[in-house]
């Protein structure tokens, strides 16, 4: 496996291995068995061909208050992780090797990020959308993989992709859990033990909800928003930044389940501690 730190590796990496399928797995860092699966997932798809991850705590996708400095940053057991998964390479550049220091230019996509996590992180989608499109244009990749647990993130991806007109295919991959349902994500270890017991509720409650929508026991969108939220709220270490009923494919939020794929959306707080999680209706059976 081979590590790539600057742009002029990468594109030399590329270039001599032109006649090869490519597969991208974007990530932050801090990898789990979350980040693992869309790295097997990758190895499967290309077969004899590259499976090229990336670890690269973007700036431009934090706000001011977030958590940047404090992001966690353990690049030699990433680097085991990518290696033991089948990782061909690994590109992990410093912020002033993706980014000039006198950088003006995004990108913004300005319908499915204006709600939720876009609302709540102001910037953050533009931040996205300018690293992806970046690593579409250094790797050349045919496919690229992306986790579900960013719903919302999978969806404003695959819209870049499609109007900016990337010849690449975005393939999402269903999120891991721990054993009590809560998705893996590298905050997670920042929840003290009594928000760690706390926090699968989150999942527990769009889950048990997903459930009732399908048995046909909500009247509309709204009943199934005003449980949840009612569930959730009965957590005490629980703090709602935002609930939706959506389609699944406008992201729009539902008036009526007819003729619609639903997913449930969610963000909350335990402590300091922002988590997301999603669920579709359909997957909601188990």
């Amino acid at each position: 496996m081979e590590l790539l730190r600057t742009k002029d590796e990468l594109q030399s990496w590329v270039a001599h291995r032109s006649n090869r399928s490519r597969a991208l797995v974007p990530t932050m860092g801090a990898l789990h068995q979350g980040h693992a699966s869309l790295i097997d997932a990758a190895v499967k798809l290309v077969g004899s061909g590259d499976v090229l991850t990336t670890i690269f705590v973007n700036p431009k996708q934090f706000g001011p208050n977030e958590d940047l400095a404090s992001y966690p940053r353990r690049l030699e057991a990433d680097l085991r992780l990518c290696e033991k998964h089948g990782s061909t390479a690994v590109f992990a550049p410093g912020a002033d090797h993706m980014y000039e220091g006198n950088s003006t230019v995004s990108i913004h996509e300005s319908d499915l990020s204006r709600r939720w996590c876009g609302a709540s992180r102001p910037g953050h989608f533009d931040g996205v959308c300018t690293v992806v499109a970046k690593l579409f244009l250094l790797a050349r990749p045919n496919t690229a993989l992306f986790g579900e647990k960013d719903f919302q993130q999978l969806a404003v991806i695959q819209r870049l992709t499609r109007d900016l007109d990337f010849p690449v295919e975005i393939v999402g991959c269903p999120t891991v859990r721990e054993a009590d349902g809560l998705a893996m994500s590298s905050r997670n270890t920042y929840l003290s033990e009594e928000e760690r017991a706390a926090a699968p509720i989150l999942h527990q409650t769009l889950r048990n909800v997903a459930n009732d929508i399908y048995r046909g026991n909500f009247p509309s969108p709204k009943a199934a928003r005003e449980a949840i939220i009612e569930r959730i709220s009965s957590e005490t270490l629980a703090r709602i930044d935002y609930v939706d009923v959506v389609d699944s494919d406008s992201l729009e939020p539902l008036d009526s389940f007819d003729n619609h794929l639903p997913r449930l959306l969610a963000a909350v707080f335990f402590g300091n501690i922002r988590l997301i999680d999603n669920v579709g209706v359909p997957a909601g059976i188990r």
